[in-house]
């Protein structure tokens, strides 16, 4: 959100985010449509694991993701620059997921979830949704499918003390996760 001089709050509002994960080509494409070389891949039968650096951020120094088609989740843990940490361990993306021979691809349905593992979890942007909605740039139906995904990983990670992998375990998804 943005002010303006009147001091009303103007949103830019999206279409959602697109981005591309090419196994073969070892790369990732980010919404912003820039090619980024990914150091690992790792395909289960859960989803797919990605660990990447994020050249030339000022507080993030990788990265590595889960997509997860089962549960409509991309659950991303950051590497901080010394001095740049969060108080957060996991960045949820509610996100459809679909793949083509060695290509998966997502969009990114606004929606998105921040765990504070053993502690909370909270429910970013549902202000987006609801405005890309109104604007035409997201269907009810996928409107819908992303509350309701956001719903059961809330109520699913709540329940399993505010440990996301915990939760993931119990519904059968195993993920790992690099050592720090």
């Amino acid at each position: 959100m943005t002010l303006s001089a009147a001091g009303t709050t103007h949103m830019h509002i999206h279409p959602p985010k697109i981005e591309y994960f090419d196994l073969d080509a070892k790369s990732n494409t980010d919404p912003k449509g820039i090619l980024r070389g990914v150091d690992e891949y790792r395909l289960t039968a859960d989803g797919l694991y990605m660990f990447r650096p994020v050249p030339g951020h000022p507080r993030l120094s990788h990265f590595e993701s889960w997509l997860l088609p089962a549960h409509g989740l991309r659950v991303t843990r950051q590497s901080w620059h010394p001095g740049h940490e969060c108080d957060y361990d996991l960045y949820l993306d509610v996100v459809e997921i679909s793949s083509s021979g060695s290509v998966w691809k997502t969009v990114d349905l606004y929606l998105d979830l921040v765990v504070r593992t053993g502690h909370s979890v909270r429910v970013l942007d549902t202000d987006e949704l609801l405005m890309a909605l109104q604007r035409g740039l997201v269907q009810p139906e996928r409107a819908q499918w992303a509350l309701e995904t956001t719903y059961r990983a809330v109520a699913g990670i709540a329940a399993h003390g505010h440990d996301t992998v915990r939760w993931l375990a119990a519904q059968g998804t195993v993920t790992t996760w690099r050592r720090r």
